[in-house]
């Protein structure tokens, strides 16, 4: 299960305001849920942050800030999949503090959910929180349905929040629909990244995979490798075998690149030095895309970040499966005796020297 870290923002700075009481509440009433549904829960006041009226020289669509205080607001919002905003309402509107705290920002916003706890009295900050939805949507920010609103007469008593079941259970789905939502737009975040590339295909991009993609990569092994075992008439194939925390050890060993489109993981190949040379496995495209070419697209990708001491690549497939061989030749590749598994066999392609890449 990947992590969705969620910043949780108490919006007022007025001395005395009951924005923290409001926000302890939530923190408590969600923990539980949190820890079962991988919420790691980043609770931030804006008052700490001493952010001043807006003082950057650039557009934040920039990305350019030369202030200190934008820079760290810049990496804490950047590091986070989703926002809780617990607000009040002021004059029928949004706290000018967190109009101020968005506006310093541009991409760090996009394509996270944002869930609102407004507090207020004959609204209970309902209208603060409409009048933030047509800001943060600019941002492609994407507010939540559910949301919590608390009329301070009735729920108050002496600076604290009086015990609400169904609040609540209210904040508790606040939680359960952000986190859906965070991941739903995980995919969308990621293409953002400075780590991410074009992919082969439409739409599609590519990254290095980490240890937190050990589940998508699980499934796509257990789906691709079928194949081999009924070609090569074998179960005795590891990647059809592999515990997560297997695949999640090799992860973090091997240079992996994965190809992506939206939540789906396309494929991926593994490659690292052995002694000199360039070793190439695990290469996997889902069943429904082979032949378009995003095998070969992975394969070049693969021995493009080979070292420039490398002498040559290696790789092993099944004995029987031919459509992997005609591959590897077509690209170069020649089958050679070398120790390897039972049922395999190896191919070997040597490396361009330094200077003629």
């Amino acid at each position: 299960m990947k992590s969705t870290r969620v910043l949780v923002l108490t919006c007022s700075t007025r001395p005395g305001a009951l924005g923290p009481a409001v926000t302890r509440w939530w923190l408590d009433t969600v923990a539980e849920r949190a820890m079962e549904s991988g919420a790691e829960l980043v609770p931030v006041a804006l008052g700490d942050l001493a952010l001043p009226f807006l003082d950057e020289e650039e557009h934040a669509s920039s990305g350019i800030y030369r202030q200190e205080h934008t820079r760290r607001w810049s990496a804490l919002v950047d590091s986070v999949d989703a926002i809780v905003a617990v607000m009040p309402e002021y004059n029928f509107g949004m706290p000018a503090t967190l109009k101020n705290a968005l506006d310093y920002l541009s991409a760090e916003w996009a394509w996270k959910p944002i869930g609102f706890v407004s507090y207020g009295n004959t609204s209970a900050g309902t209208r603060a929180v409409q009048h933030a939805k047509q800001i943060v949507t600019t941002l492609r920010l994407v507010p939540l349905g559910a949301t919590v609103a608390i009329r301070i007469g009735e729920a108050v008593t002496a600076g604290r929040l009086r015990a609400d079941a169904s609040r609540d259970e209210a904040g508790v789905a606040l939680l359960d629909e952000l986190v859906r939502v965070a991941n739903a737009l995980r995919p969308l975040r990621e293409r953002l990244r400075d780590t991410t590339s074009a992919g082969p295909l439409a739409g599609s991009h590519a990254r290095r995979l980490t240890p937190d993609d050990a589940e998508e990569v699980a499934v796509l092994q257990r789906c691709c490798w079928v194949d081999e075992a009924l070609l090569n008439d074998t179960l005795d194939i590891p990647a059809l075998h592999e515990s997560l925390d297997e695949v999640r050890e090799w992860l973090a060993g091997w240079h992996v690149t994965g190809v992506w489109l939206d939540a789906r993981l396309l494929g991926m190949v593994r490659a690292r030095a052995v002694d000199g040379d360039w070793h190439i496995g695990r290469l996997a495209v889902v069943p429904d895309l082979r032949g378009r070419g995003l095998g070969r697209w992975l394969l070049r990708g693969a021995e493009s970040v080979a070292g420039a001491d490398t002498r040559r690549v290696l790789m092993f497939t099944g004995a029987k499966s031919t459509r992997n061989v005609e591959l590897y030749e077509s690209e170069g590749y020649r089958r050679i005796p070398a120790a390897g598994p039972e049922g395999t066999v190896c191919l070997t392609k040597a490396m361009p020297r330094e200077g003629s890449r």
